[in-house]
């Protein structure tokens, strides 16, 4: 449980000759949240296997430097590119077909040519019967074959050429998918490659040579180096009082004799199931050297200030905020502002020339 800290300014308790009679004092007094948190580096992110397979080339280490684009390790998939490599092959044939020299094609286009040989033969064979009918020259018969004949030839030929459009036109499709297939399946074979996608330093590998990596699976965790901030856990009683730019005092794990100063940068507006905890994100005044992801540390949140306030010891306050004040048969109900472990501000209740006597049990 995260608790409110009050850090009292040269305080001193006024004694009235007896050991358990005070009174209070004005002095000067900062109210601290406390909470607990860890280094984190900024634009953190992780990078997954996109598909299954096992692991190969992951020859990199936490700490390496890694750039944008560069191949961190390869996923032996073949199925990936045996998928590849069979879309370009079925995109040669596809766009074969779409040649006039494709197989279909061109046997089309010399049923057109005989068609249309055929066509002009049957039209100047029904024009003679034309000329010949105009004359009175044959039979009616013959010369309604004759126009039969053009017509059908005709009819033919055009629908060779329709054939001929259809068969093209779905040669054209079948290209268009293919290439679209070929495309898709190059995507899906680079997936085989674990490629940085943005510069930083590697924090976390938690996937080794050999290993077996299932797809959505995380092979290594990047991040900025250059930017350092701390990740504070504050108690859900206190992430009220905490505002964006207030002044933190952090120590380290790995320093505890030095204190850095930050502001509060970002909080967040959901609660964190994990931590059961708000979390709040503080930006250094002053670069970190050497810093370590991860590293546990430490915080005060300065969440408020306040100039001559009336306090009194907290062992001298009882259930319901009641204080003995010597002279008066009852205990006096205080109305209280910060409360540390030690300490209580008096806003309503007492003045500083009362004395104040211990609890009764």
């Amino acid at each position: 449980m995260k608790k409110i800290l009050a850090i009292l300014i040269g305080l001193t308790l006024f004694s009235c000759g007896k050991s358990e009679e005070i009174q209070p004092i004005n002095q000067d007094i900062k109210e601290l949240v406390f909470a607990s948190g860890q280094l984190e580096w900024d634009d953190s992110y992780n990078l997954t296997a996109q598909t299954d397979g096992v692991l190969q080339n992951a020859n990199f280490e936490v700490g390496n430097t890694v750039t944008k684009g560069k191949t961190l390790a390869t996923l032996d998939n073949e199925i990936n590119k045996i998928n590849a490599e069979t879309s370009q092959e079925q995109l040669v044939i596809s766009n074969e077909n779409v040649t006039s020299n494709a197989p279909a094609l061109l046997q089309l286009e010399q049923n057109i040519q005989f068609a249309e040989s055929k066509y002009l033969q049957d039209k100047k064979q029904a024009e003679r019967y034309e000329r010949l009918n105009q004359q009175n020259i044959g039979s009616k018969v013959e010369y309604e074959n004759a126009q039969l004949a053009v017509k059908n030839s005709l009819s033919n030929l055009n629908s060779l050429k329709k054939q001929y459009r259809v068969i093209l036109q779905q040669a054209k499709q079948q290209q268009i998918a293919t290439k679209g297939q070929l495309k898709s399946n190059q995507v899906v074979r680079n997936y085989n490659s674990i490629i940085v996608t943005e510069s930083g330093t590697v924090i976390k590998k938690l996937k080794n040579n050999g290993e077996y990596v299932k797809k959505g699976e995380i092979i290594a965790t990047i991040a900025n180096q250059t930017k350092v901030e701390a990740v504070l856990n504050v108690d859900e009683n206190s992430i009220g009082k905490v505002k964006l730019g207030q002044s933190v005092f952090i120590k380290l794990n790995t320093d505890k004799n030095s204190v850095l100063n930050g502001k509060v940068s970002e909080i967040l507006s959901a609660f964190d199931q994990q931590t059961q905890s708000f979390i709040c994100k503080v930006t250094f005044d002053k670069p970190i050297e050497n810093s370590l992801f991860g590293t546990q540390l430490e915080a005060n949140i300065l969440v408020g200030e306040k100039k001559n306030a009336l306090l009194i010891p907290r062992n001298y306050v009882g259930f319901g905020n009641k204080v003995n004040v010597k002279g008066k048969e009852e205990n006096v109900i205080i109305k209280p502002g910060i409360i540390s472990t030690e300490y209580v501000e008096v806003l309503e209740g007492v003045t500083k020339d009362d004395v104040l006597l211990p609890i009764k049990p």
